[in-house]
């Protein structure tokens, strides 16, 4: 049996290479170095936690069996986030009646196992209602897009991987990833104006037009990007 501390010091590489050479223990060491971020993929393109765990773990036998299929042109978590990413995309094809219902009381449980979970003193009564009101919003209205843009938006906007990075998980071209983003964008703005940060829409005067506003995703860590022609 290999050392606990030296199962944890090796690369990604070594890990998946370990498994495929026999070691039994290599691949939960390198599941478990990124369950969490693998997690909120999972949930945030599913957007039900049921779902996202069906397709995670789905996701995670296809990579244990298929682990010789790594080619070894880009990272092992791409490769993973690929897989996983797959997997949902999968899932929500052959369960569209989903995308239709009302999003689970427990989602904000399961939200805060991924990667936007936050260690910052706990807020205010009023600000935790309306961050769960707006992140519910987001992932509703996330789940209204088409698969593809879907995806793209949650890997670029939500877990704040570049554009070149979701290529390679997507195993697209970055102007594809662009373009499913800037469509994605604008079609959530519309959705999400009910729920920009601090405001709420309310009626305007009479003969007095509304005042435009666009709110953008929590958290847009992106750059904006150009659609493709």
């Amino acid at each position: 049996m290999t050392d606990p501390a030296q199962q944890t010091e090796r690369s990604d590489r070594e890990l998946l290479a370990a498994h495929l050479e026999g070691d039994s223990e290599a691949f939960g060491v390198l599941f478990a170095r990124h369950r969490d971020r693998l997690w909120a993929v999972a949930l945030r393109t599913c957007g039900h936690p049921e779902d996202a765990a069906d397709a995670l773990q789905e996701a995670l036998i296809s990579a244990f069996r298929r682990a010789g299929s790594f080619r070894g042109d880009a990272q092992v978590t791409t490769w993973l986030h690929r897989v996983v990413v797959n997997a949902c995309l999968d899932r929500i094809r052959a369960n569209k009646v989903r995308a239709a219902e009302a999003l689970p009381d427990d989602l904000e449980e399961w939200a805060g196992r991924g990667s936007l979970g936050t260690t910052d003193p706990e807020p205010r009564p009023d600000e935790a209602a309306e961050a769960a009101e707006r992140r519910t919003a987001v992932l509703a209205a996330l789940g209204t897009l088409p698969e593809e843009q879907r995806a793209a938006l949650v890997l670029v906007d939500m877990e704040g991987y570049s554009v070149a990075e979701v290529a390679e998980i997507l195993d697209c071209a970055p102007g594809t990833v662009k373009s499913r983003c800037a469509r994605g964008r604008a079609r959530l703005a519309a959705l999400l104006l009910e729920h920009r940060p601090g405001e709420r829409r309310h009626a305007p005067p009479r003969n007095q037009a509304p005042a435009p506003s666009v709110p953008s995703m929590d958290p847009a860590r992106a750059p904006p990007v150009e659609p493709a022609p």
